[in-house]
């Protein structure tokens, strides 16, 4: 099978590799270049990065209409092949191509349709997610199955984590549904739509903490926001990440109020009053610093023990 490949983040980059390895890629269509780090200078994706390094042409459009219809056209490709591009593909461009398109979707289908599946997995509580290999329908994610895969989360997984483990449980799991494709033996599951829930759209502005709400729920909350946007609170005007934390429902807050800083945990970390329970800080991040670890932060942040974080001053 002729394959053309849309793809944008890193988690794409194994997937674009088995393929290639399996069948021929054609071309790779991928968002244009962005502005990246502090410097904003522009930076290609990682997906055209490894296209270019496997000597594939790359497309780039910032719509997919007449103009983008016509290059990949060209490109006589006879299946389309996404993971996490970005964009909706309309009926004009699907009909491109012979044989339909499938998607990669770290999620187990309909649980957690959109843009943020593993973060979404990981604020509901949820034990396991997976991979699922669909079917690409006019309806975002609402294609039929081709093959699934479920996974446990670890209790200390974070996002990162979990999209880097993805990356290549995806890219296995594509190949095996490309061949049974191929070989003409695929049978496709539609999705029961009674199931279905959909993601919210990650915003920066979400990493900020509640200290009000209980500590599982803000540990759950600090895993899926890892590495970005990264769940953070205030602490005497200043913004502090938090990298690392792990949740104790039974610690004893007494009458301290939420984002009470109530003091050292021997070998654990450092106690902060939720709305219930306690979250137990293990790293810190203060703003234009790198993190540590929470013992060389109070080293470094004498009066953080009895601050009250989440605008209060200390």
């Amino acid at each position: 099978m002729r394959i053309l490949f849309a793809g944008t983040p890193e988690i794409a980059v194994p997937s674009l590799k088995a393929a290639a390895r399996q069948f021929e890629v054609v071309g790779v269509l991928t968002n244009p270049d962005r502005p990246k780090g502090r410097g904003k200078g522009i930076a290609p994706s990682p997906v055209k990065q490894a296209a270019i390094e496997l000597g594939i042409p790359v497309l780039q459009f910032s719509t997919l209409k007449r103009d983008a219809r016509e290059a990949v056209s060209a490109l006589g490709a006879d299946i389309l092949v996404v993971f996490a591009y970005g964009r909706i593909f309309g009926p004009k461009f699907l009909s491109l191509f012979p044989k339909g398109g499938v998607n990669v979707h770290p999620s187990l289908l309909p649980r957690h349709r959109g843009c943020a599946p593993i973060q979404a997995a990981m604020l509901a509580g949820d034990r396991e997610t997976g991979i699922t290999i669909q079917r690409i329908a006019l309806g975002m994610d609402t294609g039929d199955i081709i093959l699934q895969r479920s996974y446990k989360i670890e209790e200390q997984e974070t996002a990162a984590d979990v999209t880097e483990r993805f990356s290549h449980e995806g890219a296995a799991l594509l190949v095996e549904a490309l061949q049974l494709i191929e070989a003409g033996r695929e049978q496709p599951v539609s999705q029961d739509e009674a199931r279905a829930c959909y993601c919210m759209t990650i915003r920066k502005e979400h990493g900020s903490i509640c200290w009000e709400q209980p500590a599982d729920q803000i540990v759950r909350m600090i895993r899926a926001f890892t590495p970005w946007p990264k769940a953070y609170t205030r602490w005497g005007g200043k913004k502090v990440m938090i990298p690392a934390a792990a949740a104790d429902m039974e610690y004893p807050v007494g009458q301290s109020p939420s984002g009470t800083v109530i003091g050292e945990v021997p070998g654990r970390g450092i106690a902060v009053a939720a709305g219930s329970g306690a979250v137990i800080i293990q790293q810190l991040q203060l703003e234009t610093k790198r993190a540590a670890d929470w013992k060389s932060f109070l080293n470094g942040n004498p009066g953080f023990i009895g601050s009250r974080l989440g605008g209060a001053t200390a």
